[in-house]
């Protein structure tokens, strides 16, 4: 069990995106006929035809405002999977989703005012989950830290963010 917050794309978040996206697009919906896209909305890759969207998120630029600050140059936006329907979130789990071994992951933290306060590429073995707890504890071991963004370091893109306990 991961000693930390993984959190998913919240709630609210997910009702905007549905509709439009932070770029500014409309969602559109497809089947998915593979099935294995990483959803963010449940932590869960995606089943041969579920429904879902690939939309435009900004996960730091949601997050600073929630907290009244602007992250400046750091607020990015990228491509994330969704289901294009509510979905429940997730069903909770026993580590961190999209974590594998031989899959290098970025681990992004950001200080209070949104700005990056360090990284650390992490490339798990077999024993994923420990080194990805080790990974945050040094991270959350700097009280600078607020919150952390793991990203995939293939595509770069936002998988999910972790919070202290």
């Amino acid at each position: 069990m991961p000693a930390y917050r993984v959190r998913p794309i919240g709630p609210a978040a997910l009702a905007g995106l549905r509709e439009t996206d932070d770029a500014g697009l409309p969602c559109l919906p497809r089947t998915d006929p593979e099935g294995g896209a990483p959803l963010r909305c449940c932590l869960r890759r995606s089943a041969p035809g579920e429904l879902i969207a690939l939309v435009s998120y900004a996960p730091l630029r949601r997050w600073a405002a929630e907290r009244g600050v602007r992250p400046g140059a750091y607020d990015e936006q990228g491509p994330v999977f969704i289901h294009a329907r509510e979905c429940g979130g997730p069903a909770g789990g026993d580590g961190y989703p999209f974590i594998r071994e031989g899959a290098p992951r970025t681990v992004r933290r950001y200080d209070g005012g949104g700005r990056i306060a360090g990284g650390r590429l992490v490339a798990p073995g077999a024993a994923a989950g420990e080194v990805f707890e080790a990974a945050l504890a040094e991270a959350f071991a700097d009280p600078a830290v607020a919150l952390v963004h793991i990203r995939a370091v293939e595509y770069g893109c936002f998988l999910f963010e972790v919070r202290r306990p």
